[in-house]
Order: structure tokens, then C-alpha cells, then sequence
């Protein structure tokens, strides 16, 4: 019996010690809204976030366009999918970023979670941070 003692604190000792699946892994924010890490565009404070409902269906506040859009999720696996965008008479440079941000996203991956921050990961990396406040 002893024996056995010492091979589960061993095992024990040994998944602590390396950040092993005794650690759980941060879950993806449903529920929770975020925002974009990025500087305001000149002439503008608003930096856009998302606001992620418990299943995924999003509402998006761009650098001046707004819509709506579905995150899928499956491990670190991630599919957005946007559905109603508003021009809302965008500057051309706005609008243009806002495309931008959205092709991103559709374009994404992979997710990752350290804390606060969410990253998108696909052809362009994308950071937001969990508006926790």
C-alpha cells in the first residue's frame, strides 16, 4: 500500500510541477463581452468590441459599422460566421477597416485565452481584451 502512496504523489507531484492537466484550461468567454486591443482611429474614441452571448451568437460595434454575427467553437478550434452588417454611412477609411476586421475574424482558425486577453489566430492575429469591469 505504501508503494501505491508514493506512485500517486509521485504522478501527483509530477503533473503539478509540469502545468499538466491538473491545471484547467481557460474556456471561451460566452456570455462575455470584449474589446478589440487596439488604439482608436483618428478623429474617433470608439475601438470595436464583441459581445458574445452563451451561445455564441455575437453583436459586433466595429469602428463604425455594427452587425451581427456566430462564433462555433470546438477545443481551440474556432468558425465566425457574420451575418447582418450596417453601413451606417461610414467614412471610406472606417468601412474599410471594419472589412477588414471582419474578413479577419471569418478568416480565424484558432483561439487562444490567457487571462483577459482572447487571440483570434488565422492569417492576421487578432487580440482582444475581456472587458471586466
Amino acid at each position: 500500500m505504501r508503494v501505491v502512496k508514493r506512485a500517486v504523489a509521485s504522478v501527483v507531484a509530477a503533473l503539478l510541477l509540469s502545468g499538466g492537466p491538473v491545471v484547467a484550461a481557460e474556456e471561451f468567454p460566452f456570455g462575455m463581452e470584449m474589446t478589440l486591443d487596439a488604439l482608436p482611429q483618428p478623429g474617433s474614441k470608439r475601438v470595436p468590441d464583441l459581445d458574445i452571448g452563451d451561445h455564441g451568437e455575437t453583436v459586433l460595434e466595429l469602428w463604425c459599422k455594427g452587425g451581427k454575427g456566430q462564433f462555433s467553437v470546438a477545443g481551440n478550434t474556432i468558425v465566425f460566421i457574420p451575418s447582418t452588417i450596417e453601413d451606417r454611412n461610414c467614412p471610406a477609411a472606417r468601412a474599410q477597416a471594419d472589412d477588414e476586421l471582419i474578413a479577419a475574424l471569418s478568416a480565424a482558425t484558432n483561439w487562444k485565452r490567457q487571462g483577459d486577453l482572447i487571440t483570434f489566430i488565422g492569417p492576421k492575429t487578432l487580440r482582444f481584451r475581456l472587458n471586466t469591469n
